[in-house]
């Protein structure tokens, strides 16, 4: 027995040593789209996942999300303002809907028929964020911290008439909001305002005669049905936003959920790309499949079309250097990195 009881002081010391408890951070995550868009899908199927892995292999931290999609806590067009607020604590920005925000994040669609790979314009993006302090501040004046982008597949032309030429749009209406509108400057088209929850019922109605948009949008909004004529024109991948957290929120996370969410933010970016460019290829095969007649426009007819546009870079660039931010050198820059990415300049907006 006395032999026993040394053993068993430790063993009662051991019991009665308080062990260190897992802290559970709640997080809000919102989104303007609902889950069926890929940005919006992603962060359930890889941002959240990846966060989750990394902090149960420290055992430190585990985070109860809330998650709040389909615009159900913010709005499309205003999730920076919701997540800026605190409203939510991160979530995906849609900087395409946001340009009074985030103005020099839209340079890509001033730069049409440049790269259509998804990663290499995400990527492009990223970079002049880094490189052009202007573009940083956009987040951080959002009281935001980026976490990761995303850009879109390549811009087509769905159409109720057959387009074989930049001739064959004259006197048509497209519908191309925003900045699109810009792609069919000079052409002798009218440009229509809509979105994809409207584009089947105005080609459907003859408020317009076909869409700009790009194979994955167009799939989900069934276009194909009302207009069978695929064009593939190859404007480009746009960039459309990315994912962002809340600045104060972040900076009271513990350093390892930080690194935690900017490493999944990274994941988040290259998984983002390599599905949505795989879904762009099936969704045309699709929509082959059923009918639609898909055409490639050939590379001297694309680089004429560039052409008969406006200097549409140059525009965009005076207009906001007028307004003190400098888009001249962040498009110089967005077609530098596209030479160096090995992408053929059809037409060099810059100049």
């Amino acid at each position: 027995m006395r032999r026993l009881l040394p053993a068993l002081a430790v063993l009662g010391s051991l019991a009665a040593a308080p062990v260190e408890a897992q802290q559970t951070i709640k997080l809000t995550v919102a989104a303007g789209h609902p889950p069926a868009f890929l940005w919006v899908k992603l962060l359930d199927e890889s941002f959240i996942p990846e966060v989750d892995r990394r902090l149960a292999a420290g055992g430190k931290y585990k985070i109860a999300w809330t998650k709040a999609y389909g615009g159900t806590l913010a709005k499309l067009g205003a999730e920076s303002v919701a997540i800026k607020d605190g409203v939510a604590d991160l979530g995906f920005v849609s900087t395409i809907f946001e340009a009074s925000r985030f103005p020099l994040q839209n340079v890509s669609y001033y730069a049409p028929f440049g790269s259509d790979q998804i990663l290499v314009v995400t990527r492009i993006t990223g970079d002049l964020q880094r490189k052009v302090p202007a573009m940083a501040d956009a987040w951080t004046k959002n009281n935001l911290v980026y976490l990761g982008g995303a850009a879109l597949d390549g811009y087509q032309i769905w159409s109720n008439f057959p387009i074989r030429t930049v001739d064959d749009i004259k006197g048509k209406k497209l519908s191309a909001p925003g900045p699109s509108a810009n792609w069919i400057k000079g052409t002798g088209a009218v440009a229509v305002a809509g979105s994809l929850t409207t584009y089947y019922e105005d080609i459907k109605s003859g408020v317009s005669d076909g869409a700009l948009t790009f194979a994955t949008g167009a799939g989900a909004a069934r276009l194909a049905e009302v207009a069978p004529y695929v064009t593939l024109v190859n404007f480009g991948s746009m960039y459309a936003g990315g994912l962002a957290v809340n600045r104060k929120r972040f900076d009271g996370l513990p350093p390892e959920v930080q690194k935690a969410f900017r490493e999944a933010g990274a994941e988040y970016s290259i998984r983002f790309a390599n599905e949505q460019t795989i879904r762009a290829v099936e969704v045309l095969k699709q929509m082959q499949a059923a009918g639609a007649k898909v055409y490639e426009l050939p590379p001297a007819e694309r680089k004429r079309w560039a052409d008969t546009l406006p200097p549409i870079g140059k525009t965009w660039g005076a207009e906001m250097q007028a307004k003190g931010l400098p888009a001249t050198d962040v498009l110089q820059g967005y077609m530098q990195l596209q030479r160096e990415a090995g992408v053929n300049i059809v037409r060099d907006w810059a100049n």
